[in-house]
């Protein structure tokens, strides 16, 4: 016999044995005859089954309470002259003859039409939606009609009862009763991580959910939707959501897991205008408290303290003091009818209490003002470099014109400035002549002119912005001169502070802000 066949013999007997071990293993109970994957076993599946089933039943009971909205509007039309064809090789007054000759023309109206989604909330039908669904680009206008369409196919004109821009809320009216209806939750109860679903008509697909976590809280878009400034009380406290919106979300409720609106979806984050991954919703007790508002007087009173907060930099809590980085730093008053400002509040406090709640950040100020009604008094703490004091202020109701003034278009002076390298800036005294130009009343404060990389003033100051004053360290002083400048901060050591009054030349109110710095970092 060859070794060949003695070779293959072996194989065989090889292969012969180890099929006959699995076929004993898998008797055995060792192992399992088949393709080489497991079945998840039923708990292992079971809280799975059970969030799906959560999302499935939260659709089920709320959607039927979702609307789609559609507006239309007519563009005012303009009147035109019709084209008239002009004979080549006319001399320039002929042809301006043949232009203006005929019968001025009216053009045809341009229809305008929009989209977005709401949500009924009482059995009669009132509806909550945004202002920007149902108002013009100006955010003020009102369509000329909104229509709106019912899960079951029921149409309606709706009447808009009232809207308010500074909320992006608007309540619209249909007529009718036992509508279906969505729950109202408590968005303060709700937290980071929680599931969300976000429900709607986005980009003309009706009545869609989808599914996210709450991603952050108390968050504020900055100059998105208000380019131009002149939405003063802008909303700083919006829900973050994972959960996907897109153009015509706009005014459909975001719910939580236990199907109540715990937001309106407003807005997304997105350098191409479409879902990429952030959305906001405006906070359901903010928009209940607007829709009461708006029913009960036709318009929305907005309590307010009227000053203006920023957040508390690292720089700022500690020249108040504070070993925590948190309040609202104080920059400024409207006019000297500010109720903050007449209850004895001045600009570089930090307010760190109001009506009796520990203050974060400016989003938690304005949602316990927003509590209040004009009117009603708060007690008011913060700190004021070192020292706690307290207030008392009556809320006004808030102005909200809308009317921006122009920017200044005043030129720098040439020179390059004294340097300041305590400061890392360089200055220059502000002459009449740049006052008159930038339209300042009197020529005060010394005007930066130069910003050191990576000096103590990065990111604080810039150039254009006037000095006008050292209010911190004692005593306070204005300051008119490079000189007085140097002299007030000359007793200064490497990584104390300073807190200075500013305002920018081109800012058209020419506001002061307060700037915190520490000096030879």
């Amino acid at each position: 016999m060859s070794i060949s066949t003695n070779r293959a013999r072996l194989i065989v007997a090889v292969i012969i044995a180890f099929v006959g071990g699995l076929i004993v293993a898998s008797g055995m109970g060792w192992t399992h005859l088949g393709f080489a994957q497991g079945k998840p076993s039923a708990a292992t599946l079971q809280p799975i089954n059970d969030a799906s089933n959560a999302f499935v039943a939260i659709a089920n009971q709320v959607t039927p309470a979702v609307v789609a909205i559609e507006v239309s509007s007519t563009a005012r039309a303009s009147t035109q002259r019709p084209r008239t064809e002009i004979p080549q090789g006319l001399p320039p007054d002929m042809q301006e003859f043949f232009k203006q000759f005929g019968t001025p023309q009216q053009q045809q109206p341009r229809l305008r039409r929009g989209s977005g989604s709401g949500f009924v909330v009482t059995r009669d039908g009132y509806i909550l939606t945004n202002n920007h669904v149902v108002t013009n680009p100006d955010h003020e206008t009102v369509a000329d009609q909104v229509i709106v369409r019912l899960m079951d196919h029921r149409v309606f004109t709706a009447k808009v009862v009232g809207h308010d821009r500074t909320t992006d809320i608007a309540v619209l009216k249909i007529d009718g009763n036992d509508f279906p209806t969505m729950s109202l939750g408590n968005d303060a109860g709700s937290r980071i991580g929680e599931w969300v679903l976000a429900i709607g008509n986005p980009l003309g697909l009706d009545f869609t959910v989808t599914a996210g976590i709450i991603s952050a809280k108390g968050r504020s878009l900055g100059n998105l939707g208000n380019e131009d400034g002149s939405n003063r009380y802008q909303i700083s406290d919006l829900i973050q959501t994972d959960a996907a919106i897109n153009p015509g979300n706009s005014g459909g409720p975001l719910v939580n897991s236990r199907g109540e609106v715990i937001g309106i979806n407003s807005a997304l984050a997105s350098a191409t205008g479409y879902y990429e991954g952030f959305g906001f919703a405006i906070p359901i007790t903010l928009a209940k408290r607007v829709m009461d508002e708006i029913i009960a007087h036709g318009r929305v009173r907005i309590p307010a303290l009227r000053v203006q907060i920023v957040e508390v930099k690292p720089e700022d809590a500690a020249v108040a003091g504070m070993k925590d980085i948190r309040g609202a730093l104080v920059q400024n008053f409207p006019d000297d009818e500010s109720p903050a400002k007449k209850a004895g509040i001045q600009p570089g406090d930090i307010i760190i209490t109001a009506d009796g709640q520990a203050i974060d950040r400016v989003s938690t100020l304005q949602r316990v003002v927003r509590n209040h009604s004009p009117g009603e008094r708060i007690s008011v703490e913060v700190m004021r470099y070192g020292q706690k004091k307290s207030f008392d202020v009556k809320l006004a109701e808030a102005d909200t014109d809308t009317k921006v003034a122009a920017a200044s278009a005043a030129v720098l002076p040439a020179s390059t400035g004294t340097t300041n390298k305590t400061l890392g800036i360089s200055v220059a005294s502000l002459t009449p002549q740049l006052a008159q130009s930038a339209k300042i009343s009197s020529a005060r404060g010394i005007v930066v002119t130069d910003v050191t990389p990576l000096g103590p003033a990065q990111d604080k100051l810039q150039e254009r912005d006037v000095i006008t004053e050292v209010i911190f360290p004692a005593p306070r002083r204005a300051i008119n001169t490079p000189g007085q400048l140097q002299e007030a901060i000359a007793g200064l050591k490497n990584g104390q502070y300073i807190s200075l009054s500013v305002f920018n030349l081109d800012d058209p109110g020419h506001t002061a802000q307060i700037v915190n710095l520490r000096v030879g970092q």
